[in-house]
């Protein structure tokens, strides 16, 4: 979709261009997903820094000088940190928080002074378990939405403050993913399910929708005839010519999870009042479709 604006409304129409920007967009949304993880590793060296320069003060307390280290002992963190695919993906996607100590230390200190974090520190059970879903909640309570830190990531990228809702579930579904017996060559998620074939859908969708632009604003037109195409919401009409090119040239999509889809991105891309909008025109425009034979689906139930 934003590789779409971006190629629609540039002067070039440069296809080739827009498409290799449209994937290398997609590989950062992975750049992400490692930044989170080194997040996670970066928390529990921050925490041991401070552990250390509380052992120093001036007037120490029994506490300082003999802390909790259940934490910075954590056993899923061990895990992560030593797990030899974060440490390729650091390394070679250049990823690192050594200049944001202090950021990291405002997440730390808002987790510390959190009950559950004198909970996790003080409760019995020191089981794997018990241990790798405290990061699990530390990650979804204080960090999937430090605002600090989601700021940080939109001024490195400034795509990221939506794909960080992509990335998210992600790292959740990496953490349960994680066993007392994973081994250091335990997999990461991958970007894709199948690089291949999603790979080949995304340059399709980007491609098909892109030359057959004025064809499938025509389509939108003759149901918009009571308005000026120029009149209606920029992103409502791509999303329309979107849906449209995937229901005529994406013949193994059903029609019903088409009209779902995007009218689900409508309701976070554009107005409040866009999906009404949307799904009437839609609605309409696949009706004519039917009528005229020209949707292609194969296998039952993909006319829905």
């Amino acid at each position: 979709m934003q590789a779409l604006y971006g190629f629609l409304q540039s002067d070039t129409k440069d296809l080739a261009k827009s498409e290799r920007e449209l994937f290398i967009g997609i590989e950062k949304i992975y750049d992400l997903f490692i930044y989170q993880l080194a997040f996670l590793i970066e928390l529990k060296h921050v925490a041991s820094v401070l552990m250390e320069e509380a052992k120093t003060k001036r007037l120490p307390t029994q506490d300082d000088l003999k802390p909790n280290l259940k934490f910075i002992e954590n056993k899923f963190l061990a895990q992560l940190e030593e797990n030899i695919h974060v440490k390729r993906e650091i390394n070679n996607r250049k990823i690192s928080w050594n200049n944001e100590f202090e950021l990291v230390k405002k997440v730390f200190n808002t987790i510390k002074v959190s009950p559950d974090y004198e909970k996790y520190l003080n409760v019995s059970d020191d089981s794997y378990s018990s241990h790798r879903d405290f990061i699990l909640e530390v990650f979804r309570e204080f960090i999937a939405d430090f605002e600090l830190v989601n700021h940080l990531y939109e001024e490195k990228n400034l795509h990221w403050g939506d794909d960080i809702y992509i990335v998210n579930p992600m790292i959740v579904k990496l953490i349960e993913s994680f066993k007392e017996n994973s081994n250091p060559d335990f997999s990461l998620m991958s970007l894709y399910k199948d690089k291949e074939e999603d790979g080949q859908f995304v340059k399709d969708l980007f491609r098909e929708t892109a030359m057959r632009n004025e064809e499938i604003e025509k389509l939108i037109g003759d149901k918009t005839k009571n308005w000026e195409v120029e009149r209606i919401a920029l992103m409502d009409v791509l999303l329309m010519k979107m849906a449209i090119t995937e229901i005529l040239h994406f013949s193994s999509i059903p029609v019903k999870v088409t009209l779902n889809e995007f009218i689900e991105i409508s309701k976070i891309y554009s107005t409040p009042k866009s999906k009404i909008f949307i799904n009437g025109i839609l609605d309409k425009i696949v009706a004519d479709l039917k009528a005229e034979n020209k949707l292609n689906k194969m296998g039952r139930g993909l006319m829905e």
